[in-house]
């Protein structure tokens, strides 16, 4: 069985080397950050620092769009989109990467603390039972601070995170 992790869809456009793990890795995403995409491209601000490197990964973000935009993929979507909590069926991106888009429900627990992203990511580990990746340490750091008990990985570390991290049976027992 492979590593499950929990991931703003942006990430996988920023860190190509997500889609290429050494075992099988299935990306949960919250709803909220493929829509967020749509915004990511076409807004003015820069994603990325580097004007180059910004346009690289705005034509990774469009095609990212264009994937999930495909009818089958679209259709699992949607399906994921009538019900809170609602896991799409697994969209397959290659033989070892697959995506499971989850309509998450920002409920304002961690409101005061986060943004309605962040605290989106934090209820979807919670639910599911999986750690989270992400490239923001600050996040990290609130998370830390606030004892919020979810497992978490800098995306610098997803290749320990992949084949040493813990299995979703440690993880439920850290609960």
């Amino acid at each position: 069985m492979g590593r499950r992790f929990i991931i703003e869809s942006v990430l996988v456009a920023i860190y190509g080397q997500l889609l290429v793990p050494g075992r099988p890795v299935e990306y949960i995403l919250p709803y909220s950050t493929v829509a967020e995409l749509y915004e990511l491209k076409d807004s003015p601000e820069p994603v990325m620092p580097d004007p180059q490197e910004d346009a690289h990964v705005k034509g990774m973000i469009g095609e990212l769009i264009t994937f999930f935009e495909d009818p089958l993929n679209k259709k699992k979507i949607e399906r994921a989109l009538t019900v809170p909590w609602r896991k799409s069926p697994p969209i397959l991106v290659n033989d070892t990467v697959s995506f499971t888009v989850i309509n998450s429900v920002d409920n304002a627990h961690y409101g005061e603390s986060f943004d309605p992203v962040e605290t989106e990511l934090i209820l979807t580990a919670l639910h599911e039972k999986a750690p989270m990746l992400t490239d923001q340490v600050e996040l990290v750091e609130k998370i830390i601070q606030a004892e919020i008990p979810v497992q978490i990985y800098d995306v610098d570390d997803f290749e320990f995170a992949v084949e040493e991290g813990i299995s979703a049976d440690d993880f439920k027992n850290l609960l």
